[in-house]
């Protein structure tokens, strides 16, 4: 049986599941919505608050990539990653030996994410492709930019950690067990 939750039990995403939601799974998607849906729906939420209650209220018609940046820094507010600073004498270390007072930042890979899924909700809520201010040049700068002073301040190179998963993916003679391919020097022809 598939996992859906029971008749009137709340769901992840904190909705009730109505008894006559759940249809069979062949036919139709389940009637609660995944992980990233819902962490998409929540983010979009959170877009849409931060424009409620932008100095002035902005509409989402009104909306440009220098909106995205600003909503990127105050979200930095909230983040959870320490990135040193130049003056810090962990600078450029992956694993710091001792505490530091250097500020928490979101990470690289949670903002790039994010902008990921509110780029999707954009479109998914009224907004034109051509005018998505998530997917504007401005915002994939600034992204750029951040993932390359956060891999500076941490020790972190992301070109290397981008190779590993290509070298793996082919098969290699160092792993001569392989069960997915077939023994080198061998021919798969009838």
């Amino acid at each position: 049986m598939d996992m859906i939750p029971s008749p009137g039990s709340p769901s992840s995403d904190g909705f009730t599941v109505s008894p006559n939601s759940a249809a069979p799974s062949s036919s139709s998607p389940t009637p609660s919505p995944n992980r990233y849906e819902a962490q998409k729906r929540r983010d979009w939420n959170t877009f849409s608050q931060y424009l409620k209650n932008h100095q002035p209220p902005l509409s989402l018609s009104r909306c440009s990539a220098a909106h995205v940046l600003e909503f990127l820094r105050y979200l930095d507010q909230f983040g959870k990653t320490k990135i040193h600073t130049p003056a810090c004498p962990f600078f450029g270390h992956p694993n710091p030996p001792a505490p530091c007072p250097c500020p928490l930042r979101q990470a690289w890979g949670s903002l790039d994410a994010l902008i990921g899924r509110l780029r999707a909700a954009f479109e998914e809520n009224g907004g034109k492709r051509e005018a998505n201010p998530f997917g504007a040049r401005a915002v994939r700068l600034y992204l750029r930019e951040i993932r390359e002073l956060q891999a500076k301040a941490r020790g972190i190179s992301y070109r290397k950690q981008r190779k590993k998963p290509q070298q793996t993916a082919s098969p290699t003679p160092s792993h001569p067990h392989n069960p997915h391919s077939p023994p080198p020097g061998t021919s798969s022809a009838a």
